[in-house]
């Protein structure tokens, strides 16, 4: 394929036949102001989660019973990740939005019935499925586990898989919301499924044994599932509003979200699998490294969620509509995406220097109460420092991967996961399992190697995202000049809160993060401003009140 040219299979009008939905406004350079309303949505799902974990690891700790409910969790969840948001994302969007976009909008209502009906009795029967095979699921992922902790996470995977199956039919409701550019109400319905559990930690925690209580909370989500699903569902029919019947009149629009589909599900499979991978080896760690390996990725995937999938979900239905044939268009999205990279490495580089150098501030504050101790809280940090090492890799790699999605190229992403689902294995095994022996460590400490490994192995898959985009589109990436400047200023950053933290921050983990952490934010803004950073300006734009978005790039 020559350089800078675009191409599509099918389903294709060409660039002139395409402009906006009636009654939405313009995207064009507004992607980080849209970004704006998916941040400020996740941002509360995130806090609720964030506050949800931070009560879970007080009744639970690193114990026995939070292993085994990590680890059930984590098998219906894939259901979730495998059918829900990020694939339909990837199929559904690309296509419902360039139907909108050519203003064929009672098409593009029929295709969006048709899928939520057909992914409606997948998840019936997926979620049967894995109720009936919970024991067996159970041994694969957790083979490690024995007794009663096995029988608690068999209990707990059946009554979660048909939480997981509400959660994705909520997931057909985010994807019509995005394409209309509605992402607030999409990306903060999640606080309804944490109120949810949180409530019935709060309500019954007190008196319950942790056994007792992890199928309680189990039960408690899979009620918030429901929660979350019907706050999103007025506001989808609505948006769907009066629709004809007529499967022949969209089989083309079916066919190209199915061509999308099964490609996306195959590279979101094999990065479960990834997961998967690094839960089996840590089954056979001490006892909590499972709960460890869990409290961590909750504080990386902050900044993912914020930084990263926020702006590629802003991004991914303004370049579906830009998506044509023709050497402009793919001038426009080379443009959105390098914008947007700037965007992504000046908000995520602090944070992973945090994670490396003030880390148990930050999960000494979100998780340190009762059963969690500090010496809990610097096992955690050992593992999240290990997550930091990909933490810039994975954030812009959702961006490039939404870029290729736009271009309704679903099968390249899943080649370069497969690459990085074979080096997650080898290295993860070698770093979890037999590194800690070598160096003499202990062995608890091999879960730090299973997320180091993990974020090796996603700088592998953007490096091959963006060589194949480029080849594409045309040059794309950000100056090594502008990723050393903000290493520097977050460098600096973090040794001026950790020498807070050690000479004058009190010992309370909640009162020392107010203080070690406004000063870090403090010195990496205040260096950029020094600097002339331009994201900083921009930033700043977008969140003041009176600007809808930033000016284009």
């Amino acid at each position: 394929m020559k350089r800078g040219v675009v191409t599509q299979d099918n389903f294709t009008e060409g660039a002139a036949a395409t402009r906006m939905p009636a009654g939405e406004k313009s995207v064009g350079g507004g992607g980080i102001g849209l970004a704006k309303l998916v941040a400020a949505g996740i941002l509360l799902s995130r806090i609720a989660g964030l506050l949800r974990e931070s009560i879970f690891a007080h009744y639970f700790g690193n114990s026995d019973s939070a292993d085994a409910f990590k680890a059930a969790f984590r098998i219906p969840n894939m259901l979730q990740n495998l059918f829900g948001q990020g694939v339909l994302s990837a199929s559904f969007i690309p296509v419902y939005s360039r139907l909108l976009a050519q203003a064929k909008q009672r098409e593009a209502n029929r295709l969006a019935v048709e899928v939520g009906a057909l992914l409606s009795l997948a998840m019936v029967i997926l979620a049967l499925l894995g109720v009936l095979a919970a024991p067996y699921l159970m041994t694969l992922v957790a083979p490690g586990f024995h007794g009663a902790k096995r029988a608690l996470g068999v209990s707990l995977v059946q009554i979660l898989f048909p939480g997981a199956a509400l959660l994705t039919l909520s997931a057909w409701c985010l994807g019509i919301l995005n394409s209309h550019n509605r992402f607030f109400a999409s990306y903060a319905a999640p606080v309804a499924w944490n109120a949810a559990i949180i409530a019935a930690m709060l309500l019954y925690g007190g008196y319950r044994s942790q056994t007792n209580l992890a199928a309680v909370v189990a039960w408690g989500a899979v009620i918030g599932a429901g929660f979350q699903f019907a706050v999103q569902l007025p506001q989808t029919l609505k948006l769907l509003g009066r629709f004809d019947r007529g499967f022949a009149q969209t089989r083309g629009a079916l066919k190209s979200v199915a061509a999308n589909f099964f490609p996306v599900l195959g590279g979101r499979g094999v990065v479960q699998i990834s997961a998967y991978v690094d839960n089996i080896f840590a089954s056979f760690l001490p006892a909590g490294a499972v709960a460890a390996f869990n409290y961590a990725q909750i504080v990386y995937f902050l900044p993912v969620s914020l930084f990263g999938i926020s702006i590629a979900a802003a991004e991914l239905p303004a370049m579906s509509r830009a998506g044509g044939p023709s050497l402009e268009m793919a001038g426009i999205i080379r443009a959105r995406l390098n914008s947007a990279l700037r965007h992504i490495a000046f908000l995520v580089t602090p944070s992973a220097a945090a994670f490396v150098l003030i880390g148990d501030v930050i999960v000494g504050a979100i998780f340190q109460s009762g059963r969690f101790s500090y010496a809990d809280a610097l096992y955690v940090w050992g593992v999240l420092a290990g997550s930091s090492v990909g933490l810039l890799a994975v954030t812009m790699g959702r961006l490039y991967s939404s870029a290729y999605y736009a271009l309704w190229d679903t099968r390249t992403p899943l080649k370069f996961a497969l690459v990085r689902v074979a080096l997650t294995g080898v290295l993860g095994y070698f770093c979890a399992l037999v590194l800690p022996g070598l160096l003499g460590f202990d062995r608890r400490w091999g879960v730090a190697g299973l997320t180091a490994s993990a974020g090796v192995s996603g700088w592998a898959e953007f490096a091959l995202l963006r060589i194949g985009l480029n080849r594409r589109i045309g040059p794309t990436g950000i100056d090594r000049v502008f990723v050393f400047q903000l290493w520097l200023i977050a460098g600096a950053a973090g040794i001026a809160a950790l020498a807070v933290k050690l000479w004058f921050a009190p010992t309370e983990p909640r009162l020392r993060a107010l203080v070690v952490l406004p000063i870090y934010l403090g010195v990496y803004l205040g260096a950029a401003r020094w600097l002339r950073v331009p994201e900083l300006k921009r930033l700043m734009l977008t969140l003041s009140p009176r600007r809808a978005s930033a000016p284009p790039a």
